[in-house]
């Protein structure tokens, strides 16, 4: 049951952080030594700059990540700290991330305070840990193949909506750059020291339909009345926009992106930090031996309460 407790924690997690739509950025540059200062540039400026990003993220195809994520906690199930770093890899999308925080384990003291996370072919791996392990035959593996999930629920809209959350989650910082560049009021907001290194530092803000439009994920995977729905359903959760914020250092590669996303129940947050572009990043699934398919434990346990429950216990 400690398996079902923290892989819930973590798919809510993962899901709030997705909402199927792509996350913007933060308004918050406080921790960016030496903000505020430099020469302010042109809107032509910020957009030759922000392309040039762009280019070379693109090209760069990995970096190694630093992120945490933190949901307050009127959000529920879904609150607490999350953070992350690793590998990224883009085109085509791989991770291999060491995650832990109070979102994960929801205070569980049975859970582990760290758990490795793969990404290969829009499929989740979770090494639990040897503690779980015993609880999945010495398995330490929890596979979760989100779009066989919400396929499996029955819900076709829920289906094209997780794979739309899929791709926002899969959004390297080369696809952020890019709908940066589509924000009406992307500016130059002055120079900052990010972990020692001199950057630019730049923020805009994209309306949900705005970044709707923008967003190549969710057009690949959602018809335009599905888009619409969807948009009408966002706003009616009383998101207006997503904020986006980016520190460009002087060889042209976003050294930190920050996201914001500003609801009535409070503000989720998300802060990235990138480095090392161009690290390989190979990944590969877990041995079939040592891995247990999340849907399969589910309907075992349900199996087994059914079965129990027919005995009488």
């Amino acid at each position: 049951m400690t398996v079902k407790r923290v892989t819930g924690g973590v798919l809510a997690t993962v899901l709030l952080c997705t909402g199927a739509v792509a996350c913007g950025g933060s308004d918050d540059g406080k921790k960016a030594e030496g903000a505020g200062s430099g020469e302010i540039q042109s809107r032509s400026q910020v957009t030759e700059v922000i392309t040039a990003a762009y280019e070379k993220t693109a090209k760069a195809k990995s970096a190694k990540v630093e992120m945490t994520m933190t949901a307050p906690a009127s959000m529920g199930a879904s609150a607490g700290e999350m953070k992350m770093s690793g590998v990224m890899g883009w085109d085509p999308t791989v991770m291999d991330m060491t995650m832990s925080g109070s979102a994960l384990t929801k205070g569980d003291p049975e859970a582990p305070e760290n758990i490795r996370m793969l990404w290969l072919d829009n499929v989740m791996y979770m090494n639990m840990g040897a503690a779980v392990a015993k609880e999945m035959d010495g398995k330490q593996w929890v596979k979760m193949d989100l779009n066989s999930i919400a396929e499996q629920s029955g819900d076709e809209k829920l289906a094209k909506q997780v794979t739309g959350g899929l791709e926002s989650m899969n959004q390297d910082p080369a696809q952020q750059l890019a709908m940066l560049l589509d924000s009406p009021n992307l500016k130059h907001v002055g120079s900052a020291k990010v972990e020692g290194v001199q950057a630019q530092r730049y923020k805009g803000r994209l309306t949900v339909k705005e970044m709707m439009e923008t967003n190549k994920g969710l057009s690949d995977v959602l018809s335009k009345s599905e888009r619409e729905e969807m948009f009408k359903s966002i706003e009616k959760s009383g998101i207006k926009g997503y904020d986006t914020e980016v520190w460009v250092n002087e060889d042209d590669y976003p050294v930190r992106m920050d996201i914001d996303i500003e609801s009535p129940e409070g503000t989720m947050k998300m802060s990235q930090k990138f480095s090392d572009y161009g690290s390989e990043a190979k990944v590969a699934a877990p041995p079939a031996g040592q891995t247990v398919d999340l849907m399969e434990m589910f309907k075992e346990i349900g199996d087994a309460a059914g079965s129990g429950s027919d005995s009488g216990l």
